[in-house]
């Protein structure tokens, strides 16, 4: 037996009166998950990939057959502690954000992504468009190292930094091999004066660590984070 017109007619308003009043929650879920799944590949203080992102930008470069070499990027600040004993931390995550501005704006110039490792530590990563690693690097250290206004009114803060630079083939693991690269190069420019970069060569080993600045935040074990 089939439903008179006017039933399937009320049926089908309701419906549709339904999904509208069902559309603002909807939008709010997709607003929240949408902000969810930014929070899970974002650094809060900066804005930029996190670890998690920093894998992800690393799956997409080398994702297709064809991928060519990457080019790796680790960022370390020079003495940036002083600077947030001197100005406070909410200076300190000022200039960590204004740092990281620069620093993905030099990576998008290439093609590639930046993000924050933890604490001062920046990575980026670059498709291979140049073989010129010492002019990409110089840029970051460059740049890097002018003036950030933190206030209106103060002086402007100044942090320099030692970048460590590496080629990587597109199937490299990115801890094990592109990122410990890197930063075996920038131990080396750290060591060799800081405000300054070095490249990663065949052979190149990690400085002794009496010649390094002790546990870095992102190799720390929650354990160590208790006593450190």
């Amino acid at each position: 037996m089939s439903l008179p017109p006017t039933m399937i007619a009320t049926a089908l308003v309701a419906f549709t009166l339904g999904g509208l009043a069902m559309w603002p929650l909807i939008r709010r879920l997709r607003h929240r998950l949408t902000d969810a799944l930014w929070q899970l590949e974002h650094d809060p203080v900066t804005g930029l990939l996190n670890r998690a992102g920093l894998h992800a930008a690393h799956a997409t470069l080398t994702a297709t057959p064809s991928a060519g070499p990457i080019i790796v990027v680790l960022i370390d600040l020079d003495d940036f502690k002083p600077v947030n004993d001197t100005h406070g931390h909410d200076h300190g995550d000022k200039l960590l954000a204004a740092i990281g501005g620069r620093i993905a704006e030099i990576a998008a110039l290439h093609g590639g992504a930046a993000g924050r490792l933890s604490g001062d530590e920046y990575a980026a990563l670059l498709p291979v468009r140049t073989g010129d690693l010492a002019r990409i690097a110089d840029t970051f250290v460059t740049l890097i190292s002018q003036p950030v206004d933190l206030t209106p009114d103060g002086e402007p803060v100044t942090v320099t930094a030692s970048v460590g630079l590496a080629l990587a083939e597109a199937t490299d693991p990115f801890d094990e091999v592109a990122l410990r690269r890197a930063d075996i190069a920038m131990y080396h420019a750290k060591h060799h004066g800081r405000n300054r970069y070095a490249v990663y060569e065949p052979g190149m080993a990690m400085p002794a660590p009496d010649r390094r600045r002790g546990p870095r935040l992102r190799d720390r074990r929650p354990s160590d984070e208790v006593t450190a």
